[in-house]
Order: C-alpha cells, then sequence, then structure tokens
C-alpha cells in the first residue's frame, strides 16, 4: 500500500465513500473497556465502512460485558485462546482474546493500541506492521518511546502506522499540516491543558475544574488580572493559581509526539503553561521582542484555559500561531473576529475539541482506505526526560502510574535531541529499577538503569539513529 502524508487529501470525507470499492475496515482494539477504547467501540457501531473484528483487554469478561452494553448481540461474540479458534471463528463474529500477542494473528486491518503500557503496544504493533497489518496508535506513551521507528517500519512493510484524529497529538499536527500547506510562518503550536480555570466576576469564585474533584476557592486579586497587559500579568496569574499549576506528564508526553513528527521542538523543557484566556493566545506566545514569552519560534508550547463561567471551554483544543504577512488582508480576518495579536502581526487559530474515539474512526478509514497517515520524515526531535525532585535511591523501582501517567518523586522535561544523548525516555523507565543513586535536579539516564535484553530500548535506539 502506498502511504501519503495528511498534506495529500482535503477536509471533504464523502470521498471515503465514492471509492467505488466495497471495502471495508476491519478493527481489532487492545485495551478496549474503558476510557478511550469505550468511546471508540461505541463509536465504531455508528460508521457503516468498519466493522469491528476483535477486542482484547485484561479481562475476557470485562470486554464482554462492555460490548453486550454497547449493543453487540451475546451469540455474535466468541471467545478465542488459541490461533486454530482464530482461524475457525465464522467471519462475521467479534472476536474476544484472552492473550493480546493473538490479535496480529486475525484478520484484521486495523489495530489500534489503546494499552498505555509501552512494552506491550510496542511489541504489538511492530508484529502486526510486520504482518501488513495497519497500526492506529493512541498510546501516546508508547509512540514517545518508539513511535519513530514504528513509522518507519510501517514505510517498509507497506502499511501505515499513524497518531488518531480523537486526540490532541493528530488534532494539532492536521492543524500544523494544514497551515504549512498554505504557506503560513507558523510560530508556535500547541494545546491547553486538559482542564480549564473558570474565575467567576460577580462572586470572585475560583475552580480548577478536572474529573474527579473541582476545589474552589475565593480569588478577588484575579480582577485585577484578568485583562492581559504583558507578561508580567502572565507571572502574577501563575503566582496567585500556583497550587493548583503543575507540569503534568501527559501534556510534555503529548507534545513530545508533535514535536518528533513536526521537527518543531520543545518552547522549553517544563512548557511555559501560562494562565491564558483564548483571546489573549496571539499576544502571549510570539518572540519577547514583540511582548510575548517565546526566546525562539517554530516551537510547541502548553497553556492553561482561564475563562467565566459562562464562556466556551478551549476543551483540552490545538492551536497554531501564525505571522500576520500581509496588512489588510488580516485587517479583514480581525473585523470578522479572529483573534489578532494587538500589535497586528499574528493569529491564533484553533480547534476547540478533542472528541477520543468519536472522530478516530475518520484516521482509521484514512489508513485503511486511502493509504493515509504514516509520517516516514518522523525523527526523535525531542525526548521527554524524567527529572528526580529529591535524591532518590540505587535500587527504587521506577513505576507508572495515575491519570496522568506520571511517575513518583519524578517531574518530566521535555528536551531537544541535542541535550539529550544520554537520557533515558520517561516511559522506557516503568517498572524498570535504578542501578545508580540520582540526585535531586538529574535527570534518568540510560546509564542509570539496566537496559540488557530491554525490547523497547532497541526500537527506540533504532529510530534514534534514524537520520
Amino acid at each position: 500500500m502506498h502511504t501519503k502524508n495528511e498534506e495529500d487529501f482535503h477536509m471533504d470525507y464523502s470521498f471515503l465513500t465514492k471509492n467505488g470499492t466495497p471495502k471495508k475496515s476491519r478493527v481489532g482494539i487492545v485495551g478496549a473497556t474503558s476510557g478511550y477504547g469505550y468511546t471508540l467501540l461505541a463509536q465504531i457501531a455508528q460508521v457503516p465502512l468498519i466493522e469491528l473484528r476483535a477486542v482484547c483487554a485484561l479481562s475476557v469478561e470485562d470486554c464482554q460485558r462492555v460490548l453486550l452494553e454497547l449493543g453487540y448481540k451475546k451469540e455474535n461474540l466468541v471467545i478465542c485462546g488459541t490461533v486454530q479458534q482464530i482461524q475457525t471463528a465464522p467471519s462475521h463474529k467479534v472476536l474476544i482474546l484472552a492473550d493480546y500477542r493473538l490479535v496480529p494473528e486475525t484478520d484484521i486491518t486495523a489495530l489500534v493500541e489503546c494499552t498505555g503500557n509501552p512494552a506491550v503496544g510496542s511489541g504489538l504493533s511492530e508484529a502486526a506492521l510486520k504482518k501488513g497489518k495497519n497500526v492506529y496508535m493512541v498510546s501516546k506513551e508508547t509512540d514517545s518511546v518508539c513511535g519513530t521507528i514504528m513509522n518507519q517500519t510501517a514505510l517498509e512493510n507497506h502499511c501505515v502506522y499513524t497518531l488518531v484524529n480523537g486526540d490532541q497529538p493528530r488534532n494539532l499536527l492536521d492543524l500544523i499540516s494544514w497551515g504549512r500547506i498554505l504557506g503560513l510562518d507558523i510560530i508556535c503550536a500547541g494545546k491547553s491543558s486538559e482542564y480549564d480555570f473558570v474565575w467567576d466576576p460577580d462572586t470572585t469564585e475560583f475552580t480548577c475544574l478536572n474529573d474527579t474533584d473541582q476545589p474552589h476557592e475565593p480569588m478577588p486579586g484575579m480582577k485585577d488580572l484578568w485583562h492581559y497587559r504583558g507578561p508580567e500579568t502572565l507571572r502574577q496569574r501563575a503566582a496567585i493559581t500556583a497550587k493548583y499549576r503543575s507540569v503534568i506528564s501527559a501534556d510534555l508526553c503529548e507534545m513530545n509526539l508533535v514535536s518528533n513528527v513536526s521537527g518543531m521542538a520543545p518552547a522549553c523543557p517544563h512548557m511555559h503553561y501560562p494562565v491564558a484566556r483564548i483571546s489573549e493566545l496571539a499576544d502571549i506566545f510570539i518572540p519577547r521582542e514583540d511582548g510575548g514569552i517565546l526566546e525562539k519560534t517554530g516551537v510547541v508550547d502548553v497553556f492553561y484555559n482561564l475563562r467565566q463561567p459562562g464562556e466556551a471551554s478551549f476543551a483540552g483544543g490545538v492551536f497554531i500561531i501564525i505571522r500576520c504577512e500581509n496588512e489588510a488582508v488580516w485587517k479583514i480576518l480581525a473585523g470578522k473576529g479572529h483573534v489578532v495579536s494587538r500589535n497586528k502581526k499574528y493569529a491564533c487559530v484553533y480547534l476547540p475539541y478533542h472528541y477520543m474515539g468519536l472522530e478516530s474512526p475518520v484516521s482509521i478509514l484514512l489508513g485503511d482506505l486511502m493509504g493515509i497517515g504514516t509520517n516516514e520524515g518522523c525523527r526523535q526531535t525531542a525526548v521527554m526526560a524524567a527529572v528526580a525532585q529529591e535524591d532518590i535511591p540505587r535500587g527504587t523501582v521506577l513505576r507508572v502510574h495515575g491519570h496522568h501517567h506520571s511517575i513518583d518523586h519524578m517531574v518530566p522535561e521535555l528536551w531537544e535531541k541535542k541535550d539529550a544523548a544520554d537520557i533515558a525516555p520517561f516511559y522506557l523507565l516503568n517498572g524498570m529499577s535504578l542501578v545508580r543513586d540520582v540526585k535531586k535536579g538529574a535527570p534518568v539516564t540510560l546509564g542509570d538503569v539496566n537496559l540488557e535484553g530491554q525490547k523497547l530500548y532497541e526500537l527506540y535506539r533504532r529510530g534514534l539513529a534514524l537520520d
């Protein structure tokens, strides 16, 4: 299959149904019972061009329960524990697999990897690609370590490896490719962090939105900081919201993926995370000499969205900041309400959404039916480091856990490749024991852990070596 980049198609998706062939995607999902996988399972049932063929998760019972909950008929489900059972199963049945290693043995055309486990996801994806099956990578942790070599493996095996729409990295990469094909000068590309900061001017109540809890407090000081006057406003906002701000592993991991595909460098190791309103973005993510916060351009970054209760959310969406090349053109566009900087030199283009599995079927269809998705130029532009927040002794086992997939006592940083030759990628470290002490403020290096026989490290090393 000839693979193409996202720049090779326009946004009229109806052409997918006009190709004159009855071909459909036959999808297998690994990590299918919760979160992203669940939203994708729910949506696939609504897409005529996709057939669900296989599901796999930690529990066969959970797979069966979720499929029944979503309206699949029990008589159309079959549990398979061996290759022979797969080969003899009727072609119209949904296969529930007890072992993820069996998924590439099925007759799927599309593997969707949702486990969030790099050791599992990398081996599974490589096996599928080598069998000529397309891989749609949801697990950003896996891609941050070995996405580079996976893109190359897809190219060599004439199939597709790609990130999926519905999560910020692919949505942002599509927006970047849109800007580039139009010849726009992209100064910065980024996303909002997952949860909004909401301030009520009537009550002065400040609320930090999140999934499980919504801490709040009176914050009268925000009144004087509501209107952006320059970087000093950001410093003051950061100070009064300090307890709600942190460097989030998931955010930096997503920017790692965008950096590797786009070639855009991290704006700074921690990302700037300004507390900002949407209308201010074109005044903030611009060079310092123009009143912004960037020391360099062509970078990726993250912000916290600040809004009032009645205002629409950025919803963890994505943006690009572009240079306004023609004063007359941008005067017209500013008059239509687009976000243009006060100095009229920059503008913000943004997509305030990422609908998880709801939009991922588009990526699957573009890959399976059109061969679109593989980024053959993907290179390890940035490496996500794990930096010790305190002295950590030899023998400590590092474990990724929690909602944001973090490691205890480690803060993530996103380093340019040129500065990261001996840095161990953050998500390579899961389950590894330190063989040396790591001092506070130091990154974990490749020499601080035992990498002998680690397949994930071998994939990372091969990707790092690509020109």
